[in-house]
């Protein structure tokens, strides 16, 4: 199948690992070039030259935390007009609401509220004016799902959810589409760490406790970040521009609604 979006250009935000790689990844390979960025300048030009090899396709990679203005400034400059915005940042950690501070909520609100909407205010009048945009943010199950040790995640994401859903039905009519990627338990790093957070806290072993929450999954295993990468690709693609403000869950069925 032809995406339609050869030649376009994207910025992938926290793209050096796990989900973030994987959309990078994919987007490459449907022949878009890239700006990846992360933190770590080590992790993410690996990445970059990975891609690079594998696609063909030219990979910028910046060095940076897009959760401060320079951060944002520093890739926007590599990337003045995507026609792709991947909205990713890694996750607040799990924990008790009890212990934290006003510092720590304002971080988490910062990282997974208010930067994507920081990079959507700097990109979608651009994407309108050229009749075409796509923007994806990578959020989590946890907004049609709470889950208790995610108390950061549910309410910073469910923040950037609202914002996204009255948005989108403003920028439709340009070709300019704004969507969720709701990921459940993929293997990823991140994924892998909270669960030896939880098996820890728990008093179990960590290859128990694992192997009974992939049993959880009504799919029987975890998501392979391949699948996230193609949804992604399928939502940023040309042929995307009737799905508006939609949150995709992605999880196995591991959230039991209807709706």
């Amino acid at each position: 199948m032809d995406y339609g979006i050869r030649g376009r250009k994207a910025i992938v935000c926290a793209s050096s690992q796990g989900l973030g790689k994987a959309c990078a990844r994919a987007l490459a390979l449907e022949g878009v070039d890239l700006v990846l960025n992360a933190r770590g300048s080590e992790a993410l030009e690996a990445t970059a030259e990975e891609i690079r090899r594998e696609s063909g396709v030219h990979v910028s990679a910046v060095a940076a935390d897009i959760a401060t203005p320079e951060g944002r400034a520093a890739v926007l400059a590599a990337c003045p007009a995507p026609d792709i915005l991947v909205n990713n940042a890694g996750g607040p950690p799990i924990g008790d609401f009890r212990d934290w501070d006003e510092a720590v909520w304002q971080q988490a609100v910062n990282a997974n509220m208010i930067t994507p909407i920081m990079l959507i205010r700097a990109t979608v009048d651009g994407m309108i004016a050229r009749k075409f945009g796509r923007i994806v943010n990578i959020t989590s199950r946890s907004v049609k799902a709470p889950l208790p040790d995610l108390g950061l995640s549910n309410g910073a994401r469910a923040g950037l959810t609202g914002f996204v859903a009255g948005l989108a039905r403003q920028v439709a009519k340009h070709n300019v589409t704004i969507n969720n990627l709701l990921p459940g338990p993929f293997e990823t790093a991140r994924t892998v760490d909270g669960l030896r957070k939880r098996s820890a806290k728990a008093g179990q072993d960590f290859e128990a406790f694992t192997a009974a929450r992939r049993a959880e999954v009504p799919a029987g295993r975890f998501g392979d970040p391949e699948e996230f990468g193609r949804a992604c690709v399928f939502l940023c693609s040309a042929h995307s521009g009737f799905i508006v403000g939609h949150n995709l869950l992605i999880d196995g069925g591991a959230v039991n609604a209807t709706l």
